[in-house]
């Protein structure tokens, strides 16, 4: 079905790897198609918790392909590959349109979304990792923005995540300077959760779902990822208001007794999965 990725499903987890290892994994206008509809079949499937990006071979994700951004700048990007096969907006459009712009969809994602970082990741693909939930990051990885390099600016949402992630003034070096990073450092400035030993962070990322899985509720999971997400953009009064409204939903919801219940009687939670 796919070409430019991998999408495996193994209840609670769903794994999809960027393909095109002799490239680096960089990212073709197929990769983000395949990408973003393999997302809207993970959503959609009650067997997945969560989900995890990761990259084939040695690297994440070296950014855009070089053939495509040799052809925007020459200005001869050719006829478009027909992709419509493909079409479908995942996310939770209850999120609202902040989260409906190129790739801030990747925000709005109702289940938890962890990149696997193994190894080069630039460009776009630094994008992506950083517009995941979380990133599990391998100590020899190597990051960098790479955009003010090939005289552009900071792409996709870059601008708005880092200083949120970093502070402003370490998100400022990242972007301007371009420079190489590695993982270690990665964990130090706060861009990495998990500092990972080589060919670790895959499968610490699957550990890491399958222990949501088992201890929390994937509707619980859903609303606090969208409570953080838009509450970076309300004031606190805002917030605090969507907050109390949310919060007396999540009383009246069988989840609740469930949790309750469970506690009580000493025994795992058994909630129910997240599915359209």
């Amino acid at each position: 079905m796919y070409e430019h990725i991998q999408y495996e499903v193994n209840d609670p987890v769903a794994v999809i790897t960027l393909n095109r290892p002799e490239a680096l994994n960089a990212i073709t206008r197929r990769m983000q198609a395949e990408l973003k509809h393999a997302l809207a079949e993970a959503e959609a499937d009650a067997a997945v918790v969560g989900i995890v990006l990761t990259g084939a071979g040695r690297g994440f994700c070296a950014g855009a392909d070089i053939g495509g951004l040799q052809a925007t700048a020459s200005g001869q990007s050719g006829t478009p590959e027909d992709l419509s096969q493909y079409d479908a907006q995942p996310g939770n459009p209850d999120m609202g349109p902040n989260f409906q712009v190129t790739f801030s969809y990747l925000l709005s994602i109702r289940k938890p979304l962890i990149a696997a970082v193994n190894g080069a990741c630039a460009g776009l693909g630094f994008v992506f990792a950083c517009l995941c939930d979380m990133r599990f990051v391998e100590r020899q990885a190597k990051f960098t923005s790479a955009f003010v390099n090939r005289g552009l600016i900071a792409e996709h949402g870059s601008s708005w995540i880092l200083p949120r992630l970093l502070g402003a003034s370490r998100a400022l070096d990242l972007l301007w300077s371009g420079r190489k990073f590695t993982g270690e450092e990665a964990q130090q400035i706060g861009l990495a959760d998990r500092l990972c030993e080589t060919g670790e962070a895959k499968q610490q990322a699957i550990d890491y779902i399958k222990m949501l899985a088992a201890t929390a509720a994937p509707e619980s999971i859903k609303v606090v990822k969208a409570q953080v997400y838009r509450h970076l953009n309300m004031q606190l009064e805002e917030a605090m208001n969507e907050t109390n409204e949310w919060m007396a939903a999540s009383l009246k919801r069988e989840d609740f007794k469930e949790g309750v219940d469970s506690y009580v009687e000493g025994r795992p939670p058994n909630f129910k999965r997240l599915s359209d």
